[in-house]
This record gives structure tokens, C-alpha cells and sequence, in this order.
């Protein structure tokens, strides 16, 4: 018998392939979303310079005089942002990890090291964190105990480190839970103690799994550093409120939106990057 002649119809030797018809329908869906991107964007431009407040809009919070004025107190103080976000972020990975290891201890022995972790992490991220940064900042400085700071900004820091270490802890603490079993028994055979086994074996493995969780508090952590404003230091915000008192204008609180947005962005640009990374490297050792 003689193999059926190609008509036309069905699959031929020149027909395109899978993988072909897929980065078609790619490139297709990529070229439809962009374009009705565009066309919504002109129509929300549209509707908002057409508006008829517009204008007094414009005057008060997008005047490039007022831009150019306020750039310089507000960048000074939005370096210091960026100078408490690496202390408080350093703080945060280290003293969450040990909060987190000491839960993931097991036995009798360790029962009241497990109890106060547990009960830090429930007060904690029971209490809002702009009102940890009002009660240490103002409350521990007026009791001027002996050798006990007294600058705003250290209990800012401070504040914010004891609020994000009890949220990091549990992105640990399920790193560490996602390890198997059958690791922390195979340390434990070999002679390893607990902490060893936690040290070199489990927490290893969990951080692994869990950095893109922590690359996103990393972007939570950058904003959120601006709160310590309500306590009078002259960070990125605080130096365009007072801006905005001294000129009536709010053009300063663009200054300082566009500023941790030129930080924030790239952030979480490389955390969904990661991301996506890392997922695609577990498929490909799952497959």
C-alpha cells in the first residue's frame, strides 16, 4: 500500500509546527494587550484633561516650579529612607531566622522558647505597625531610662524591625516546614543535635524556598519605612509635608511618590522575575 498524498488539508511535512502556533498566538496576544493598553490609557488621559478641575489640579499638585523646588529636601530625605531600609532589612533576615528556628525546635526542653516565640509573633502582627512606631517612639524615649536611647530614629528603626521579624519569621518558618522530613531524621542519624541540623541541613534548603516570599517583604519593607515620618524625622516624606505647609502646594508629595517609585519598581520587577524563575526550575526537576 502507498502512503495517502499530502492534499493540503491535514498536516504536511511544511505545516508549522506546535511550537510555532504557540509563539504565533504569543506574539498575537501580546500585540492585542498592548494595544488596548494604549487605547485605554488615551482615553483615561482623555477623561482627565478634559475635566474641567483639571487645571486647578495641575496647579497644585503636578507644577514644575514647585517640582523643582521642593527635589532637593525631599531627595535629601528620602536617602534616609533608603539608609533605614539596609539597616532595618539586615535586622529583619537575622533575628527573624532565629525566631524561626527556635519554633521549628522540637522536644519538651524547648517548650518555653517555642511558647515566647509564639506569643512575640501573635502580639506583633496583632498590633498595626504605625502604631508600634507611635508607642516605642514616643513612649520609651519619655520614660529617659538609664542608657536606654532616646533618638526618635533609632525607635523607628526599631519599630519596624519588631513588626517585619514577626511577619518574616513565618515566611520561615514554612520554608522550613516545606523540607522533608526525611532530612531532619537523616541529620538527627548522623549525630547532629537539633540546632545543628537546623543550621546545617533544614534552614539552608527553606531559605531557598522561600526567597521570593521574602524578596516581597523586601518591597513592603521599602515603602513602609516612611511611617516613621509621624514621629518628626525628616525622611523623603516628612521633608514634602513640610514643603506642602510652607507653599500650600502638594506637588512635594508627587516628588516623593515618584521617588519610591524609581526604587519600588525595579523591586518588584526582580521579584516577579525570580519568581518565575524559580518556578520554572522546579518544574523542570520535577518533569
Amino acid at each position: 500500500m502507498t502512503a495517502p498524498a499530502n492534499t493540503g488539508r491535514g498536516p504536511g511535512l511544511f505545516s508549522p509546527g506546535p511550537r510555532t502556533r504557540i509563539r504565533e498566538e504569543g506574539a498575537r496576544g501580546a500585540l492585542i494587550a498592548f494595544v488596548s493598553t494604549l487605547i485605554f490609557l488615551a482615553l483615561a488621559l482623555w477623561l482627565i484633561l478634559t475635566a474641567e478641575a483639571w487645571p486647578d489640579v495641575q496647579r497644585q499638585f503636578f507644577s514644575g516650579s514647585h517640582f523643582r523646588a521642593a527635589w532637593p529636601d525631599v531627595v535629601g530625605g528620602f536617602w534616609l529612607d533608603v539608609r533605614m531600609f539596609i539597616v532595618a532589612e539586615v535586622l529583619i533576615l537575622i533575628i527573624a531566622l532565629a525566631v524561626a528556628m527556635v519554633r521549628a525546635l522540637r522536644g519538651p526542653a524547648f517548650f518555653p522558647l517555642r511558647v515566647l516565640a509564639v506569643i512575640y509573633i501573635d502580639i506583633v502582627r496583632g498590633v498595626p505597625t504605625i502604631l508600634l512606631i507611635l508607642l516605642l517612639g514616643f513612649g520609651i524615649p519619655s520614660l529617659q531610662l538609664s542608657g536606654v536611647p532616646t533618638s526618635e530614629l533609632f525607635w523607628g528603626i526599631a519599630a519596624l524591625v519588631i513588626s517585619y521579624s514577626a511577619y518574616t519569621a513565618e515566611v520561615y518558618r514554612a520554608g522550613i516546614e516545606s523540607v522533608h522530613e526525611s532530612q531532619r531524621m537523616s541529620a538527627r542519624s548522623l549525630g547532629l543535635t537539633q540546632v545543628k541540623a537546623l543550621r546545617y541541613v533544614i534552614v539552608p534548603q527553606a531559605i531557598r524556598n522561600v526567597i521570593p516570599a521574602l524578596l516581597n517583604g523586601f518591597v513592603s519593607l521599602q515603602k513602609d519605612v516612611a511611617l516613621v515620618f509621624v514621629l518628626g524625622i525628616r525622611e523623603g516624606v516628612r521633608e514634602a509635608e513640610i514643603y506642602t505647609a510652607r507653599t500650600f502646594n502638594f506637588t512635594s508629595y508627587v516628588v516623593a511618590a515618584v521617588l519610591f517609585l524609581l526604587v519600588s519598581v525595579p523591586l518588584a520587577r526582580f521579584t516577579d522575575w525570580y519568581t518565575d524563575r524559580d518556578r520554572r526550575r522546579k518544574q523542570a526537576m520535577s518533569a
